[in-house]
């Protein structure tokens, strides 16, 4: 079944929320579910035609027409958080909680091996699980300053973010369009539509502006736990409130667990026959002209690269939790070359961890990297058509050293 299909047919509030069928923005057609006797009425979002012209961060003339957008369900049919509510763990979220009978076979415990995206801000931690963003997409926080947490179940791409425009806090939900397969928000204030990868508005008055991105994490709980062990975490509604009320959803299921296999992309029947399987997890570095993709397969067979990419020497490796991490490999002026000792990275008489790239004894102790990629890790495809002219390791092209 289709990604936004499976998302519909589980979703309690609306039976039709997602269409797997989708159509341009503003058809004005009924989206077909997939589903037997159900079906959704995708309305256009409410929006002010751009009224901004200029250039993406990817190169795309902007505004984006309607014809590059695809309605894939209704506007905050996917309801974003809006009141984000936190603990320490999920130890008291039951199934029963939630309006669910308890004999569900999955609890909502949260596992160490389950995926977060990982925050820290002055000091504090928070975490938020994958288990309630793909079903909601888009956070409006608090924390340190109005913080915006998303992700795109459909381009495996997290995105952290000031949650400001115009210099002010906003408020921001779910369009229910896709540009190029990846979540369109929107903000209450000026009612711009947002590419999630791009951080960029491109419809609306605020079209050309970009988001001020903050450093996060997709990492796996445990790892995040054991290095942060004060982190706290996102409770799902209806603990936590949305931009549709205490909503409920089944978060103990992956609504998209058969997509992440499929060569089909996004919604509707494009599928990817290329070298590289679509859904190949990617961590993305951009450098000057140059971009470089570094497969998650590669990199674990490697090790440990070090690599240039344009100007900027960088280390990318594979984390415990299964993640992968790309960091600048330069320290005061300079340039170290790594190797993997164990669970951690080593080079100029010191161990670095891989999850904080922050060095544990030795010369340099204390001293972090800086982080090489500003997006996390994603699908292929997405880093892909989000970055036309980018290499990839491993095909000839990038001169890339493995260690280890």
């Amino acid at each position: 079944m289709r990604r936004r299909a499976y998302l519909a047919s589980l979703t309690a509030a609306v039976a039709a929320a997602a269409g797997c069928q989708g159509g341009r923005s503003g058809d004005g057609q009924g989206t077909d579910t997939g589903i037997p006797g159900t079906a959704a009425t995708a309305s256009p979002a409410t929006r002010t035609p751009g009224r901004v012209t200029g250039t993406a961060v990817d190169g795309t003339d902007l505004p984006v027409p309607d014809s590059a957008l695809d309605r894939g369900a209704p506007r905050d049919a996917i309801p974003a958080i809006t009141d984000p509510v936190f603990g320490a763990d999920w130890s008291d979220v039951t199934q029963r909680s939630q309006g669910y009978d308890s004999s569900l076979p999955e609890g909502l415990a949260l596992n160490d091996d389950d995926q977060v995206i990982g925050v820290e801000r002055d000091g504090r931690a928070r975490a938020y699980p994958l288990r309630v963003l793909n079903w909601h997409e888009v956070v409006n926080d608090t924390f340190a300053g109005p913080l915006l947490v998303t992700y795109c179940p459909l381009c495996g791409s997290a995105v952290t973010a000031e949650r400001r425009v115009d210099g002010e806090p906003t408020t921001f939900g779910v369009s229910g369009l896709l540009y190029r397969a990846d979540l369109v928000m929107y903000d209450e204030a000026t009612e711009s539509l947002w590419s999630q990868i791009l951080a960029q508005a491109i419809q609306g008055p605020a079209t050309g502006d970009r988001l001020s991105l903050t450093p996060s994490s997709f990492t796996a709980w445990g790892s995040w736990r054991e290095a942060h062990p004060d982190t706290e975490v996102l409770l799902p509604p209806p603990i936590s409130d949305t931009v549709a009320g205490r909503v409920r959803r089944r978060y103990a299921v992956d609504p998209y667990a058969a997509y992440d296999d499929s060569r089909r992309i996004g919604i509707g029947d494009r599928e990817d026959g290329g070298r590289l399987h679509p859904k190949t997890t990617v961590v993305g570095v951009t450098s000057g002209d140059t971009s470089r993709a570094y497969p998650l397969p590669a990199v674990r067979e490697a090790g440990v690269l070090n690599d240039t990419v344009g100007d900027l020497p960088v280390v990318v490796t594979v984390g415990d939790d299964g993640r992968l991490y790309a960091y600048d490999r330069r320290v005061d002026g300079t340039t170290l070359t790594f190797e993997r000792d164990g669970d951690a990275l080593a080079a100029g008489g010191s161990r670095w961890s891989v999850a904080t790239a922050t060095a544990t004894d030795g010369s340099y102790e204390g001293t972090t990297l800086d982080r090489a990629n500003d997006r996390s890790p994603m699908f292929w495809f997405a880093w892909r058509d989000f970055n036309p002219g980018t290499d990839v390791y491993g095909d000839g092209s990038a001169g890339t050293t493995p260690v280890g």
